[in-house]
């Protein structure tokens, strides 16, 4: 099974190999609450990106977060990131995407189970 998706103009496009997942995540740290992303997470080998003539990249305060948008439209298309659990830990290496969930295609936010990351007082 797959998934695919792509921003609003589809000069970022992409395929996941697998499904979406039980639950998807909201983030309340100052990014991501003002970005207003669902995050699907997966390993980075599940995403393939079709589409990337309009890819740019944001990197904050720490810069280990590498933060794909469309420099077209705008969308927060994926990021890379650490595989932070949710008290904020990190092994130092793992990895993870968490792919903008609203993005999929034929995807409906309002039936999505959510989950809510206190990134406000964890990043």
């Amino acid at each position: 099974m797959s998934l695919s998706g792509a921003c609003h103009c589809g000069k970022v496009s992409f395929e996941i190999s697998g499904t979406l997942p039980e639950k998807l995540t909201r983030c309340t740290c100052s990014f991501c609450s003002k970005r207003g992303t669902l995050y699907a997470y997966y390993a980075p080998e599940q995403l393939t990106v079709k589409e990337a003539s309009g890819d740019s990249i944001y990197r904050w305060q720490t810069k280990l977060v590498a933060h794909h948008f469309c420099k077209e439209c705008g969308c927060g298309v994926y990021s890379d990131s650490p595989d932070f659990k949710p008290d904020g830990t990190w092994d130092g290496k793992t990895r993870r995407i968490g792919v903008n969930a609203r993005l999929f295609d034929d995807f409906d936010a309002a039936e999505a189970d959510v989950t809510v990351i206190d990134g406000k007082n964890l990043w």
